[in-house]
């Protein structure tokens, strides 16, 4: 196709946007440019993996493949000597499916996790603002960075887009305000490249959204069980930021030229966090526990009592240090020190000089501290299975003889101990409602070294655990005994929902369209563009926007 009959297009991420969030204030009118995009043209929901939503979404979005066929199924790479390290993806084997090549000019702003693409005819900046960016922040060509933060500032949260605390509410009214302010720099950024030239395809990312779900969800949701403590009755922070990044799309189309085709996305979606806690907290105290009988780690609880209300996070006390005051210590003048003590002063003048830097360690003196499931890695050699660091999903990995350093398992157990564990995991309970705390377990791979149940390449885990879908504080299990409770580290967490919207030339308006898959994403934006497909892609374009069947090139 000419260049000059080409349709351009121009894509505006909303990373992890969640579209029940979005259709409620679309619905009440607080969004008057998403819901005109709507209104005007075609719109579906998405649905992308549950055993997968969080880890390898941009991943995902950026190579068109599941985790099964890039293999990047989280930033955390296991190592059989018991020690994980954080890894980006590098794009050796599928490219940045924007590598359009010299037939087309393409402008990329802060797509987080991606890198430099020397396929891209046109500029690339990575890293001006983006929530876990996992790349330097540099451009292509090397000087408009810089030019880009001379003109319009630099992103606020950049590489600082959380709290420590969820009970320090002036950390996160100011976190609110630097992603009021990032989203409002984005957006004037946009419109300068916007108009330098006649692009083919612009894509940027409104990261923002994503860090305040994290940390706002309680503040604009009642039912979070956070709500009672820091909740305000007619204020929704979280629509705030929401409504400054309609503005800021607003903004952006204004300097989009006439007969341009927009289209507007959520690879994954946000809800009621109920991953963080299961997943770093109960699945690797579950584990230690079972592994070594009669011996506890963290949040030592009490079985057969009622447990008492949802801890209100401390203002003056990370999450991580609060979690590791609450370490199973006897003594009980050690155990007061460690619960009122900073971590950092108990653990260098008292714990360390006494001999006491036992399993779990401290966070302060840990690699990945920030990960409690790290904590115990020095007693993974002695235990059949142990929870691997993660930012959603609960992963278990075996401790398999001939894989791992000082395997346990006979490989030819290996299908009984996965069996076993799952058994295991399936009598935790919510010890607030009897509940099952586990909706379902996910085998990942066909024997101890074989390929993914789906695809080629698995999870490092062997075990993916999909937590039931409400905030848990504590667990009760039938020989571990009683976990928490525990205080919750952020109040949003992924989902695998999300959706796309388009308008413009070819596409239909007001078409509600069936739910698709998130992977369906990057092949409807090359569809829309009019380029070729690549082979690689496990996804399709949604038909009704597809138009012609789009030609798909070899490789």
């Amino acid at each position: 196709m000419e260049r000059q009959t080409r349709t351009p297009v121009v894509a505006l991420g909303l990373d992890a946007a969640d579209p029940v969030l979005l259709e409620r204030y679309m619905d009440g009118g607080h969004l008057p440019v998403l819901a005109g995009l709507r209104e005007r043209g075609a719109y579906a929901r998405l649905t992308t993996f549950d055993y997968c939503r969080a880890e390898a979404s941009n991943t995902t979005f950026l190579t068109g493949c599941s985790p099964a066929k890039h293999g990047y199924w989280s930033p955390f790479r296991f190592k059989a000597d018991y020690t994980c390290e954080t890894t980006p993806y590098e794009f050796a084997d599928y490219q940045p499916f924007y590598g359009l090549g010299a037939d087309y000019r393409v402008a990329v702003f802060d797509m987080p996790q991606s890198k430099l693409s020397d396929t891209v005819n046109g500029i690339q900046i990575l890293g001006w603002g983006a929530h876990s960016p996992r790349c330097p922040s540099h451009s292509d060509p090397a000087p408009l960075f810089d030019e880009i933060v001379s003109k319009h500032g630099v992103h606020p949260t950049l590489r600082k887009d959380d709290v420590h605390s969820m009970g320090d509410e002036a950390a996160i009214e100011r976190l609110k305000q630097g992603l009021e302010t990032g989203v409002a720099r984005r957006a004037a950024a946009c419109v300068d490249l916007l108009t330098r030239e006649r692009w083919d395809l612009f894509l940027t990312y409104f990261s923002e959204i994503h860090s305040g779900q994290h940390y706002f969800w309680h503040l604009s949701h009642p039912d979070h069980p956070l709500y009672q403590y820091f909740g305000k009755p007619g204020r929704d922070p979280l629509l705030e930021l929401v409504q400054a990044v309609d503005r800021a799309v607003g903004r952006i189309l204004d300097a989009v030229a006439p007969g341009t085709r927009v289209v507007v996305f959520s690879d994954h979606g946000m809800e009621s966090n109920t991953t963080d806690v299961p997943s770093t907290v109960f699945l690797p105290e579950l584990l230690y526990r079972l592994g070594y009988p009669g011996k506890y780690g963290i949040a030592k609880g009490t079985p057969g009592t009622t447990p008492p209300p949802v801890m209100k996070p401390l203002a003056n006390r990370s999450w991580r240090s609060t979690l590791y005051g609450m370490k199973h210590d006897p003594n009980p003048i050690t155990r007061w020190l460690r619960r009122t003590m900073s971590t950092e002063r108990f653990h260098y003048g008292i714990e360390k000089r006494l001999g006491m830097n036992s399993v779990p360690l401290c966070p302060d003196d840990c690699l990945l501290g920030a990960q409690p499931p790290m904590w115990y890695h020095p007693a993974w050699s002695g235990m059949k299975a142990f929870a691997l660091p993660s930012f959603s999903e609960g992963y278990v990995r075996l401790n398999v003889r001939g894989r791992e350093a000082s395997g346990l398992v006979d490989p030819a157990d290996y299908e009984t101990v996965c069996d076993e564990m799952t058994a295991e995991l399936h009598k935790l309970t919510d010890a607030r409602t009897g509940k099952p705390a586990v909706r379902r377990v996910v085998r990942t791979r066909k024997g101890p070294d074989g390929p993914a149940m789906d695809g080629e390449r698995p999870s490092d885990a062997d075990l993916i655990v999909i937590w039931d879908n409400v905030p848990i504080d504590v667990v009760d299990h039938p020989a571990a005994g009683r976990i928490g409770p525990v205080p919750f580290k952020r109040s949003g967490s992924h989902v695998h929902r999300g959706f796309l919207m388009a308008t413009g030339p070819g596409v239909p308006s007001g078409e509600q369209l069936p739910e698709a898959h998130a992977l369906d994403i990057p092949p409807t934006i090359l569809a829309l563009l009019g380029a070729d497909i690549p082979q690689h892609f496990d996804g399709k374009p949604l038909s009704v926007l597809a138009g012609e069947e789009p030609v798909r090139r070899a490789g």
